[in-house]
């Protein structure tokens, strides 16, 4: 795992995506099964929270005073 700087996204999605071939394949010692579990809990929880920011601001719209407002479809 990148210690020296933040992964991106698509990094921690990936690295769980490893994490997560290795836990089905079965052969991880129980003690490194935990470790892996561990951090995969941790970046499915970073991923998340990326997630919901993400979904916030794509919920939001800019108006033409540049203040954001929660954008909402009207229906008729």
């Amino acid at each position: 795992m990148q210690e020296n700087k933040e992964m991106t996204f698509e990094e921690k999605i990936k690295l769980l995506e490893d994490i997560t071939k290795e836990l089905e394949n079965g052969d991880v010692p129980l003690e490194s099964a935990i470790d892996k579990y561990t951090e995969a809990m941790k970046l499915a929880k970073e991923c998340s929270e990326k997630l919901n920011k993400v979904s916030e601001k794509v919920n939001k719209i800019m108006l033409e005073n540049g203040k954001l407002e929660d954008f909402e479809i009207k229906e008729d």
